[in-house]
């Protein structure tokens, strides 16, 4: 019988804390891992394990590639974890594309179901804004109001905005290149401490991610989708939904509108969540919590050792 700890959180990584060889050190230990991994290429047909251990960094880092790897990973992780001990979370959330592997876990969606969703996601996504049109980049040091401000003094008649809200003085931008160039020059001369252009192939989060939204909103009425067994935090309204329906719009929107992650940690840490667990490859949202929730506990678990370190002090 599994035991759902309210002061528990699990947070899901999503696009960004990809790398070729991730999980392969939890792969040696837990089959069930690579059983995962098979069970994605089946529907995927195309060895995705391989990929991830032998692929190339470019290849891996297409958005059509990158998100079903992800998701595969994410929910690997808590594969091994359900395997290893009964204690469940009462709240999970996912960063944008985490947001899936969120509702895999929670029984919202069938595994399946997830990756065939990303895997579209990512096609759509790619359709969308062909490779070189857009770009996306971190602002750090700077209040979000004043980023928000840059962005629109910089826009033109051209996309650029606020897009993810990760941290206290991290947002990343987000639209087309030249605009995205113009908003980094004026959050400079705004007094930001860096300005940096990230290595992704499409403009996540931004309005030239519509199109790609009314297209995935298509699929989701081929999905079963069900009420997760956790409180879920959607990303784009910082809320828990109870209808298919409500859960469909949110994913829609979700793919246009900003990551609002520093409200999401805040809302889980104010219901008293006191353990925040990063499930997934890296630790990168790890890092964004501690800068969040300060007086939480955060982890990570990626791997055999920082797994242990999570049991150890949850059943300490």
């Amino acid at each position: 019988m599994s035991e759902k700890k309210n002061n528990l959180a699990f947070v899901f990584p999503g696009q960004g804390s990809q790398s070729i060889g991730m999980l392969s050190e939890l792969a040696e230990v837990y089959p069930i891992v690579k059983e995962t991994f098979e069970q994605a290429a089946e529907v995927l047909t195309f060895d995705l394990w391989k990929l991830v251990q032998q692929g190339a960094v470019d290849e891996l880092n297409q958005t059509y590639n990158t998100q079903p790897a992800m998701l595969a990973a994410d929910v690997a992780m808590w594969r091994v974890w359900c395997e290893q001990v009964a204690i469940r979370p009462a709240w999970v959330a996912g960063h944008s594309l985490g947001e899936y592997s969120a509702l895999v876990c929670s029984n919202a969606i069938g595994f399946d179901e997830g990756i065939t969703l990303v895997e579209e996601r990512g096609r759509l996504m790619q359709a969308a804004v062909p490779e070189g049109i857009g770009a996306m980049a971190a602002i750090i040091g700077l209040e979000d109001d004043l980023v928000i401000k840059a962005c629109a003094e910089s826009a033109a008649n051209e996309v650029v905005a606020a897009v993810n809200f990760n941290a206290p003085g991290q947002v990343v931008i987000a639209g087309h290149n030249a605009a995205v160039e113009r908003a980094m020059n004026a959050t400079k001369e705004a007094g930001a401490k860096r300005a940096l252009k990230l290595s992704v192939s499409v403009p996540s989060h931004c309005q030239l991610m519509a199109s790609a939204a009314e297209k995935l909103a298509e699929k989701f009425q081929q999905i079963n989708i069900n009420i997760p067994n956790m409180a879920l935090i959607h990303n784009v309204d910082v809320a828990i939904h109870d209808s298919a329906e409500q859960i469909t719009d949110a994913l829609k929107e979700q793919l246009f509108k900003p990551v609002r992650w520093v409200e999401s940690i805040r809302y889980i840490h104010q219901q008293g969540v006191a353990d925040f667990v990063e499930c997934g490859p890296g630790k990168v949202l790890m890092g964004l919590n501690k800068r969040i929730a300060k007086g939480a506990n955060h982890m990570t678990m990626y791997n055999p050792i920082t797994l242990d370190n999570v049991l150890e002090q949850l059943n300490g």
